[in-house]
């Protein structure tokens, strides 16, 4: 009799989960906790074997029985000792956050020391220390500065426990996705196609923990959310204000954050400015903890001259101008129901940009001073990228079109930034 099909969405092995658990293998005892059946009740692999390629082999187009990652263990994975040991080391390193840190780090290893670890987390959690560490280092810095947010806001150990745990699995989902579009920098710099990829990434992680741990549901919301953003720029769903839970608007506010700090002005500072620089972006109880500590630090120096960025400014402007034209122009002309969606949301998306603009008063700045040319390089180089993040929404929101509607749409989407590429 053949076995019902299986009801959670990982009834087949995703082929860059499994080729990660199979790189971590090399280095760590990962094997089966069962045996493993397709849904036709054939055995492909019995109880206490290790995983090898001959698995990848076999599991290659089969439907399972039980989602494969519920029947392996990682045998001398990641444990709560291993949490903290790891925690430690990150908090004794001289980081961007550490100020934020660092009078929380006795409570953030005491509460780590606590976190449960189910199977599937914590295969996977051990998979991407051994495949991906840099992911891993991703992970534990969101764990703490998540939960150094909820201490300095006064949440309970249940808040504070479910922020931690939010922060250390919310990137899960990166190891169902090509490696390609994971990149720890990529949500800024990807282009449209390569974005469609990564977008998933917190849907999946949701999946993953509500369908295969028993962890809460507050966690597994959290982690779909930490991309969106207040003002519906965000994805995979484009949520607007209070659809966003509140661990939510904590996990965003952590992953921007520290997404600024990947990149190449690793300051906190930056990462203050990014969060503050179009009103209504993000939750303001948990991003004024990150502003505060940033003003309590020295002021970052600019890569730029004052001139050059003034030119900057300027073509800044221009651009912010042309492409509320342009999107208008094209939504006066069209009627197609899901266009109008795409272009008015693109149109609201700009309406914020532009009050950014103008709450920065950059618009009326003549000259930069030297003084003020490091908080003036990194408002202006946030629009510039909030513009090129209102391209892949209006894309995203967009889907599938005529051809002629798509082609327009490109064109438009294409034409945003040109002037200040």
């Amino acid at each position: 009799m053949n076995a019902p099909a299986p009801k959670s969405g990982f009834s087949t092995a995703n082929p860059h989960a499994l080729a990660t658990i199979l790189e971590a293998s090399q280095t760590k005892s990962i094997i089966a906790s069962r045996d493993i059946f397709d849904i036709t009740g054939t055995k492909l692999w019995a109880r206490d074997m290790p995983v090898s390629g001959a698995l990848q082999r076999k599991l290659l187009d089969r439907k399972l029985r039980h989602p494969l990652e519920s029947c392996l263990v990682a045998e001398d994975g990641v444990t709560p000792m291993a949490l903290v040991q790891a925690t430690e080391k990150m908090l004794a390193r001289d980081t961007p956050v550490s100020a934020l840190l660092s009078r929380h780090a006795a409570r953030l290893l005491q509460e780590a020391a606590h976190l449960p670890l189910h199977p599937v987390a914590q295969l996977l959690l051990t998979a991407g220390q051994a495949s991906r560490p840099e992911s891993f280092e991703h992970a534990l810095q969101a764990m703490a500065l998540n939960g150094a947010l909820m201490i300095a806001h006064g949440g309970g150990i249940a808040e504070l426990r479910v922020a931690m745990l939010c922060g250390l699995l919310h990137d899960l989902g990166e190891m169902y996705i090509d490696p390609l579009y994971g990149e720890l920098d990529a949500d800024r710099t990807l282009d449209f196609q390569s974005y469609q990829q990564l977008v998933v990434h917190p849907h999946v992680g949701s999946l993953l923990i509500s369908q295969l741990t028993s962890y809460p549901a507050t966690v597994a919301r959290a982690i779909a959310e930490h991309h969106e953003r207040l003002d519906g720029s965000g994805y995979p769903h484009g949520l607007r204000s209070e659809q966003v839970s509140p661990q939510g608007k904590l996990l965003a506010v952590t992953e921007a954050a520290l997404g600024v700090l990947r990149g190449g002005h690793p300051q906190l500072a930056r990462a203050s400015v990014a969060l503050r620089v179009v009103p209504g972006e993000f939750d303001l109880s948990w991003v004024g903890r990150i502003a505060q500590a940033a003003r309590q630090q020295p002021l970052p120096e600019a890569t730029l001259s004052p001139a050059a960025i003034h030119h900057r400014l300027i073509a800044l402007d221009g651009a912010l101008q042309a492409a509320e034209n342009s999107v208008n122009e094209l939504a006066e002309a069209t009627q197609t129901p899901t266009l109008v969606d795409a272009l008015g949301l693109a149109q609201h998306l700009l309406r914020r940009l532009r009050t950014g603009w103008y709450a920065s008063g950059l618009w009326a700045q003549a000259d930069v001073s030297a003084q003020d040319a490091a908080e003036v390089e990194a408002v202006e180089d946030e629009l510039l990228f909030r513009l090129r993040a209102i391209q892949r929404a209006t894309l995203l929101r967009a889907g599938e079109l005529p051809a002629d509607e798509a082609a327009r749409l490109h064109a438009l989407c294409e034409g945003l930034v040109a002037d200040i590429v």
